[in-house]
């Protein structure tokens, strides 16, 4: 999955850019105050992908 694909999707439920690290952004969801950090990579594994939406509270539509 592409990073940009990701984060519009991280963005469509919700989630905000809480600050930028070294190598990963961190993401919060203030819904549920979960934090997760995203590579910066262009690629994403789907594996990864998945365990991201799922540490923050989203369900795959």
């Amino acid at each position: 999955m592409k990073r940009k694909e990701l984060l519009k999707q991280l963005a469509a439920e919700g989630c905000v850019l809480l600050r930028h690290g070294s190598r990963h952004d961190i993401y919060f969801n203030p819904k549920n105050g979960m934090k997760q950090p995203v590579p910066r990579h262009n690629d994403i594994d789907e594996n990864l992908a998945k365990h991201i939406r799922k540490y923050l509270g989203l369900e795959r539509k």
